[in-house]
């Protein structure tokens, strides 16, 4: 029996501790991109995040967050898209979470192609199908369903950062979409 006092971040660290650990540790995040698909399985329509950043730059995501201690991927990967996409959506987690590329994040250009300012990040990549009603949150200011085509194009393209076109073309492959 523990007569301990209960940490006041389960699980979490605070603003300090966690800026001070992203500049020692690479941090664990997963990283999520939603799916339609037809009634064989193929994908029909990508879910893509129309977010801010802290500069006021619009930009395109996906449902990304980080892995908490003692936390699955799977309750990670849920946590994630139901806090971007609302309790609704209806995620169709695998039976066997097996990401499609573990994406390395640099806060400088690397040969990986990946980059965010603020850390050094391993991310574990996902395609999820996603079979309900969704409704951006947090923040997320709005939810795009568009085709595959549409999803690549340079147009879209351009509104992703630190190299994140690259990860949905993989996302895409992976999923059997090579049209």
């Amino acid at each position: 029996m523990s007569v301990r006092t209960p940490d006041p971040y389960p699980g979490w660290l605070s603003e300090e501790d966690l800026y001070e650990a992203r500049q020692r540790l690479p941090m664990l995040y997963v990283e999520a991109v939603p799916v339609r698909l037809d009634a064989l399985g193929y994908v029909t329509e990508v879910g893509l995040l129309l977010q801010a950043t802290p500069d006021g730059e619009i930009v395109r995501s996906f449902v990304s967050g980080r892995v908490m201690y003692r936390e699955t991927i799977r309750a990670a990967l849920l946590r994630h898209l139901e806090k971007d996409l609302g309790a609704l959506a209806l995620p169709q987690l695998p039976a066997s979470p097996a990401p499609f590329t573990v994406a390395e994040y640099f806060p400088s250009p690397s040969e990986t192609g990946l980059t965010d300012d603020r850390q050094h990040a391993v991310a574990l990549a996902y395609v999820i199908p996603v079979t309900g009603e969704c409704q951006p949150r947090q923040d997320a200011l709005e939810l795009t369903w568009m085709s595959p085509q549409d999803a690549l194009s340079p147009e879209v393209q351009a509104e992703f950062t630190g190299g994140r076109g690259n990860l949905l073309r993989q996302a895409l492959a992976h999923a059997g979409w090579c049209r």
